[in-house]
């Protein structure tokens, strides 16, 4: 796998990530944990809590730096480890089911939030999710695997523009993306199911 002609051989400060669970370390503070990854690169405390900071208010969360991750909701969470990932400027962005432990409405705030930051940022994010609707919505291209062995089975632009609202779920161009997808999925889940019958 090659990052703007680099080879990838291991983990890196050019790649973010964000996983399902939230990752913060629970005897650091807020600011602490976004600062942590600013710290272990050498960037000097002031300038660490700068950026952390300004990270802290992008997702929302000015305010609440003293607070630890015991204190926060899942979404509040999931925010933070978000301003620790982007606060160490990657050129990618790697997300794992990053909302998936999150209730339904939170879940949609947190896409909406993710999606306006990506607008203004522009940062390269790979996002896995087994949501079609979230795909399609905060998506560029939706690429669908196949059943054991993973393969590309399909890979779509989507053709909604930015920016985008939430009420682009309701369009057509939504529901016929949304309808191809989920029947591409359907078939894979079908022949998985085949397979360990």
């Amino acid at each position: 796998m090659l990052l703007d002609s680099n080879r990838v051989v291991g983990p890196g400060a050019d790649r973010g990530m964000v996983f399902q669970s939230y990752t913060l370390f629970p005897w650091l503070t807020v600011l602490d944990n976004v600062c942590f990854g600013l710290r272990e690169r050498g960037l000097p405390r002031a300038e660490q809590l700068d950026v952390a900071r300004s990270f802290l208010a992008k997702v929302g969360l000015a305010g609440f730096e003293r607070h630890y991750p015991k204190q926060l909701s899942g979404g509040m969470q999931q925010r933070t480890a978000l301003a620790r990932a982007l606060a160490n400027g990657p050129r990618m962005l790697l997300m794992d089911e990053p909302f998936g432990a999150l209730d339904h409405q939170t879940r949609e705030l947190m896409q909406e939030l993710l999606l306006g930051i990506w607008e203004a940022e522009r940062k390269t994010v790979l996002f896995v999710t087994h949501d079609i609707d979230e795909a399609v919505f905060m998506g560029s291209r939706v690429v669908v695997m196949s059943a054991r062995p993973g393969r590309i089975k399909l890979d779509r632009a989507v053709p909604l523009p930015h920016p985008r609202h939430y009420s682009v779920k309701t369009t057509p161009a939504f529901a016929e993306l949304k309808a191809e997808l989920t029947e591409a999925v359907r078939t894979e889940v079908l022949a998985a199911q085949a397979l360990a019958a």
